[in-house]
């Protein structure tokens, strides 16, 4: 059975990984909820940022393009690379994990769901959802409340 889609690479990150990224968005979160004035201008970052799933396609077109140029250029044998990266791409999309994952995922990059995750906890606690943000868990603070709200 293959694994749903929004968990699929995090299954496949080795968990030391996973909770350092988890921590980050999490110290962010905190710094926020004390630098309100600065989620708009964190919120557009977001927007630009580059997820794993994006990365991965980039840099599998990128060397396919490579490899295909040069196998049409200098050496038929340039061709293999294409064919390793397009086998890699595949395997990614039906498992979750190809080799570059794991640097991937070293280097910092999060999946879709963790960006989504980080923007919707700044948008609480901006106030976007004056519901979720006066919702009281417990004695958690405004960032923790926020991210547990996000996370769903």
């Amino acid at each position: 059975m293959l694994p749903d889609t929004s968990e699929r690479v995090p299954l496949h990150t080795a968990e030391e990984v996973n909770r350092r990224i988890a921590a980050a968005t999490e110290s962010r979160l905190r710094w926020y909820a004390e630098n309100p004035g600065l989620i708009p201008e964190r919120l557009r970052a977001l927007d630009q940022e580059w997820d794993v799933e994006r990365t991965l396609e980039a840099n599998a077109a990128a060397l396919a393009f490579a490899g295909t140029v040069a196998g049409a250029a200098l050496d038929r044998r340039w061709l293999a690379l294409p064919a390793l990266v397009t086998a890699f791409l595949f395997q990614h999309a039906t498992q979750g994990w190809c080799p570059p994952l794991p640097v991937l995922r070293r280097l910092g990059f999060r999946t879709a769901r963790e960006i989504e995750v980080e923007r919707t906890a700044l948008r609480i606690l901006r106030g976007d959802f004056e519901q979720a943000r006066s919702a009281a868990i417990g004695g958690e603070s405004g960032a923790d409340r926020a991210l547990n709200v996000a996370r769903g």
